[in-house]
């Protein structure tokens, strides 16, 4: 059976394993999530999960008309999102992602996903979007060298020779140049599962995960298992 989760990024720490040795993780809470829809070939055309993570509240809004207050609540998702939500049996949810099973008919409306489907030493690849960072140099970016910091040298942390002067007389397309940096969609593939809480929902992954803390991180199965 394929898994697949959405977790948010906590931030990293370390553990120790049986053996003592010092093990650098990324703690992920990971769900509940929620199954909000089922998509079949019949209906939509390919197979997938859809599942929704994060309750988003209501609003309580307050209005004066004419001399009168009224008060009403208004629903965090649309009206039509609510009735989507309703008709999975859930509530409204901040984030709403597929995941494209080949098994998903064996996944049932509205039935929840926990941190428990991942046990420890399974593999898998964590997505999430990179942290931004800004406006960047090409130094920084993409790892050039920099020029000779000794006296009387006016080149430093510039870019250097673009492309030749006459020949072809222009910057080929693809030039790593400086720019905004970060902010991409990163998948690191074939990741460790270290230890799963399954009390709190919490997955303890060996290294490194993409995304700064708060981010929203889709955890999947390997593909290289």
């Amino acid at each position: 059976m394929k898994k697949g989760i959405l977790a948010t990024k906590v931030g990293m720490t370390q553990i120790f394993n049986e053996d003592g040795s010092l093990i650098p993780v990324t703690v992920l809470q990971a769900g509940p999530c929620y199954v909000t829809q089922v998509k079949t070939v019949e209906n939509d055309g390919y197979k997938a999960v859809q599942v929704g993570f994060v309750d988003k509240k209501d609003r309580i809004i307050n209005k004066d008309k004419g001399g009168r207050k009224e008060v009403y609540r208004r629903h965090g998702v649309t009206k039509a999102m609510k009735g989507h939500f309703d008709k999975a049996g859930v509530s409204g949810k901040r984030y709403v992602r597929e995941f494209k099973f080949e098994n998903s008919e064996e996944y049932e409306l509205g039935s929840e996903i926990k941190a428990d489907i991942f046990a420890a030493g399974d593999k898998v690849d964590a997505s999430a979007i990179s942290k931004g960072k800004g406006f960047q140099g090409a130094i920084k970016r993409h790892g050039q060298h920099r020029g000779p910091m000794t006296h009387g040298s006016k080149f430093h942390r510039h870019q250097g020779s673009n492309g030749a002067c006459s020949s072809p007389s222009r910057v080929f397309k693809g030039k790593g140049m400086p720019g905004h940096m970060g902010c991409v969609k990163v998948t690191v593939q074939n990741l460790e599962v270290v230890r799963v809480d399954a009390e709190k929902n919490l997955i303890l992954i060996k290294g490194a995960v993409p995304g700064p803390k708060k981010a929203l991180v889709t955890i999947k199965e390997t593909v290289k298992g």
